[in-house]
Order: structure tokens, then sequence, then C-alpha cells
């Protein structure tokens, strides 16, 4: 099947009601329900009573203000993050599998479609199964409303109007730049909530709490973007050696956080990019002297202080570099020639250390047709022969190194 009819089958079969879909006679998708123990350590939990008081910038003129009505709901009340579905590919005649192979999607994304057709094919090159992890607040981890255009579009309009010099602004990305600037500490906290989830699913399984899964099955990890950076961190911390054995597959991802360009109508706007980079790089060590709680998070435990050098390349620089040399062969990447939020340089950076000393094995394509970092892989007709070669020289390459 060609890649845009895989796209376009799959977008269409694709919900989180059925138990099992059947995508073709060898793989089907089937949903499973996850709770996550950790709203705890979210902003307006018992272990993170962040003070939620939203103060406009602009006269109250505007009222009703939905920005305001939007940022007050505290996150440790929105069930849609706590309670949810989530998919697994898999083969069909498998009750229980032997392998599992995590895919982390990328920052602001709300649906699983462009990730779909990956997963599908990794799925049917390695016959591992692939569950499909959405990261806190992403996905259908999110309320409706931050995906309905309606409702943004009056968030969107306001937004705009207290940032007059605005840049990237869109109605896809502003629930997420209009909560980031307000309090981009939620980066840390729902980064470490997803952390947490994804060891608790492991270990949950390895119980034999699983109905899909064999406790004993093998662990590897494909990532694109930003889930890179959450996976980066599940293996340096490496909890009791569960992922000693595994291999990492990235797409699109790798480097530290203060070295990407994540300002895009897709992914975040000018001005939350700025409160964000404030708070995590330039101002963190400040905040951790202020704030008790995040200070026990990020410095007492090992996946706190690989957050904070996966944060800064000049923090903990030494530890970071010394963690991908001893997982080197566990390691490999992808990266675009043209990708401009993700850069090559900063990936090799990253992943190869400053001194090019570690040998992860890191290959730049450059697909013949145009593409960016959001959308490597156009689902358009007039372009489908030379996007489907290129899908497939991809994820040849990936599924290769994951089986």
């Amino acid at each position: 099947m060609k890649y845009i009819d895989l796209f376009n089958h799959l977008k269409k079969i694709e919900n989180y009601t059925d138990n099992e879909i059947e995508i073709d006679e060898k793989l089907v998708i089937r949903n499973y329900t996850f709770e996550s123990g950790y709203r705890f350590i979210l902003p307006g939990g018992l272990g993170n009573n962040d003070d939620y008081e939203y103060i406009p910038s602009v006269p109250e003129d505007y009222e009703p203000d939905v920005i305001q009505q939007m940022l007050n709901k505290k996150d440790a009340e929105i069930q849609e993050n706590i309670t949810f579905r989530y998919h697994m590919i898999m083969p069909k005649n498998e009750k229980k599998t032997k392998g599992i192979i995590f895919m982390f999607h990328g920052f602001n994304e709300k649906y699983w479609s462009k990730y779909l057709p990956w997963a599908t094919y990794i799925a049917d090159k390695t016959g591992k199964s692939i569950v499909l992890f959405p990261i806190a607040f992403h996905m259908n981890r999110a309320p409706a409303a931050w995906s309905n255009s309606r409702e943004m579009y009056h968030v969107s309009e306001q937004r705009k109007l207290r940032h007059p010099d605005i840049l990237c602004s869109s109605l896809s990305n502003v629930a997420i730049s209009t909560r980031l600037h307000n309090k981009p500490q939620r980066f840390i906290w729902s980064g470490l909530q997803s952390y947490y989830d994804v060891i608790d699913f492991v270990e949950a399984f390895k119980k034999g709490l699983h109905p899909a899964i064999e406790p004993d099955a093998s662990i590897d990890f494909i990532s694109y973007s930003i889930g890179t950076f959450l996976g980066e961190i599940l293996m340096m911390s490496n909890k009791n050696g569960y992922f000693s054995n595994s291999r990492y597959a990235t797409f699109c991802g790798g480097a530290v956080f203060n070295r990407l360009s994540p300002v895009s109508k897709f992914i975040l706007d000018s001005e939350a990019n700025v409160s964000l980079y404030s708070y995590v790089v330039e101002h963190l060590e400040s905040h951790m002297k202020r704030d008790e709680v995040l200070r026990y998070y990020m410095h007492t435990h090992p996946e706190g202080n690989n957050f904070r050098s996966m944060l800064n390349y000049k923090v903990r620089t030494v530890e970071r570099e010394e963690l991908f040399r001893q997982m080197s062969h566990q390691f490999y990447a992808i990266t675009l020639a043209k990708d401009e939020v993700v850069p090559t340089y900063e990936v090799v950076n990253t992943l190869q250390g400053s001194l090019r000393d570690i040998p992860i094995e890191i290959e730049t394509l450059d697909f013949p047709y145009k593409y960016t970092h959001e959308d490597p892989f156009p689902a358009l007709p007039k372009i489908t022969d030379a996007v489907d070669e290129q899908f497939h020289i991809t994820f040849d390459k990936i599924s290769n190194f994951l089986k």
C-alpha cells in the first residue's frame, strides 16, 4: 500500500472507542485505558500548590475573558490528562506480545494521524507491538476544546490584542502557547508526569498486569522531535535497569532543549517561547532555590538531574555526555537536512558530544520535495511517489535498527 493510501486508511479507521480495529490481514489497533498516578505533582495538585491567579495584561474590556477561563482550571483537575485511552498496533494473531516499541510524538500534537503509518510500518517490519503513548496534555490527554477552532479563535484574538508583536500565533498553537506563557513550569511538571507514567506502565506489565504484553517483553523506543527528550531521560535514568537492553531510534529529535527552535505556527508562538526559555533555561537554578518541591524533583532524583542536563547544553555536560557514551551502541538517529526546528548540527552536538567522540550513529537525509520538520511526509497526490519512496527508505532504516 502506498504511503498516502496507508495514511488515509488509518486516519479513517482510527478511534479510541473500539477495543480492536483491524488494519489489514496482519495487524490490528487495540485500545487500552491508562490512569496516571501522578496528578499530585501537577500545578494545583497536593504536592504542587501553585498560585493560579491570572492577571490580564490589558483592561477588562475584553470580557468574557476566555484566556482567563482557560488558564484558571487547575492542571491536576483536568480529567482527560489523568484517565485516557492509548493505542497499541500489534500482530492480529498475537494475544500477548513478546516485544514492545514505545512511540513518542512531538510538541503540541493533538492527533496520531501523522504517526499511524510510521507505527504500522515498524510493527509490520519488526513483528513487535507499538505502544503509542501520549505525553501529558497532548493528543487525547488534552480537553477537546483546545483543538476546537471556534473556541481557540476567541483565545487567539485576545492573545494578539495583548501581544501586538507576537510571532507565529495560530489556532493550532494558541492553547499550549497561552498555558506555557502563563506558567512555563508546566513544561517540567507535565514532562515528569509523562516520565513516571511510562515507568508505571512498564512496572505494571512486568507484574503481569497488562492483557496484551508478556511480563518479560523486550522494550525499545522510536521517538520524534520533543518526544525524544522524554525518551532520552528514560534511557539516561534507566530505572531499575529496565532499559539496559533497549534500542532507541529517533527521527528529527535528540538535541538539548535550548538548542531547539520551536517558534512555529504548529508548535509555539514567540511570547510562549521567551517565557519558557526564561524559566527552564535562564533562571531554573534560581527557581529551584526558591521552590522546595521543584528542587526536590529536579535535584535529588536521577530523572530530575537528567531532565536538567537536557534543558541546557552547558548544564551537567560531562555527566550527560558520559551517559550517552555508555549507551552509544543502543542509539540511532535520523535527521533531516532542512529541519529548522531540530537542526542536524544540534543533534550531533548533543548525541556525539562537544568533541564528537561519542560513537552514536547519526544519519542525515534530504528528501527531494518540499518538507518541514512538522510534516516530513506530506500526504499530497502530486508528490505521492517521491514521498512513498522516502518514507520507505526512512522507516526501513529505523525498522532494521529496531529488529
